[in-house]
């Protein structure tokens, strides 16, 4: 049989005066590949960073998670031979009289601080929003404790809430209130902890929250006090919606954060007096590091606890962001 060929084909294009003329299609373009020296130059800027990750954040969690699972002592921990457990030190954890009352602290410590850094950063944002005159002073004023090392702010307020000699209890007295134990007291140890930490987290709310403010656009604002909306309304309408993307990552952000306080607290109170302030954080510093005879594998599953906390809130979070895109 004879093959016969077929001429490319060529659509008919009619010109301006109306004849057709036949085009011919586009030749086909194949993908180019990226010169290597790019592909070397994209792999030199992701090393560094991915040595950062391994160094100081997959290899620590690894270790966490090692010390976890094996029955670690002083000795084993400097040989290395420590026997596998499995989740025996979960169980230690779980059955120690410390677990339950270290869990409710956590989780109302936790709570009550995001709670008032959030609202108090809100209504600060909203507040320096006006762009009155000095408001870009005070607000710069405002990030002095985010700015502060830990040790003295916590120190500051340990200073300020001392029984004898702090200034808090010097107001109170002149006001005719009798003077409070803030620090040495089982009832308001954990309250001066949580007090002292939303002094130190509203900046930081303050700060993300202003600037999700900007991104707002004043036309909006200006149509709803047209059709008489009061400046309540504006908020509840126009403000708190649009600003829920950030509201969501400044309140995931501070649950990691809060989650992992142990500075204040052990500054102030070290999880004193009788466990009245003891975190799951302050618990796996004294249970690891706080003893003669340190209990590593505890202390590792109870800091593990901490990560597996902070992990489910994340993955929430990328879900609630993921349906939101979706819809």
């Amino acid at each position: 049989m004879k093959q016969t060929t077929h001429p490319p084909d060529r659509r008919p294009v009619v010109d301006r005066k109306g004849a057709a003329t036949a085009a011919p299609l586009p030749a086909r373009t194949t993908p180019r590949r990226r010169p290597r020296s790019q592909q070397w130059a994209a792999w030199a800027f992701l090393t560094p960073v991915t040595l950062y990750l391994t160094l100081f954040y997959a290899y620590p969690l690894y270790r966490n998670i090692d010390l976890s699972l094996r029955n670690y002592t002083v000795r084993s921990f400097v040989r290395g031979d420590a026997p596998f457990t499995g989740l025996k030190n979960f169980e230690t954890v779980f059955q120690d009289p410390t677990f339950g009352p270290a869990l409710v602290h956590t989780v109302v410590f936790t709570a009550v601080c995001l709670f008032f850094q959030y609202a108090i950063g809100l209504a600060l944002a909203v507040f320096f929003n006006q762009h009155f005159r000095l408001s870009a002073t005070l607000r710069a004023l405002f990030l002095v404790p985010w700015l502060l090392p830990l040790i003295v702010s916590a120190s500051t307020w340990s200073w300020m809430l001392n029984s004898d000699s702090g200034i808090v209890n010097a107001l109170l007295s002149a006001v005719g209130i009798d003077p409070v134990n803030w620090l040495t007291s089982p009832e308001w140890s954990l309250t001066s902890v949580i007090i002292a930490n939303i002094w130190i987290g509203v900046p930081f709310n303050l700060v993300v929250l202003h600037s999700g403010l900007q991104s707002i656009p004043g036309s909006l604002y200006e149509a709803a006090a047209l059709d008489g909306a009061s400046a309540w309304r504006r908020f509840w309408s126009i403000t708190f919606p649009l600003l829920r993307p950030v509201s969501a990552i400044t309140l995931l952000l501070g649950l990691v954060y809060t989650l992992k306080v142990f500075d204040i607290i052990w500054i102030m109170t070290k999880g004193g007096p009788a466990d009245s302030s003891t975190t799951f954080a302050t618990w796996s510093y004294r249970l690891g590091f706080g003893n003669l005879l340190p209990a590593f594998g505890p202390g590792a599953a109870v800091g593990n606890l901490l990560v597996v906390a902070a992990l489910v809130f994340g993955l929430v979070y990328l879900r609630v962001q993921r349906k939101q895109a979706l819809a």
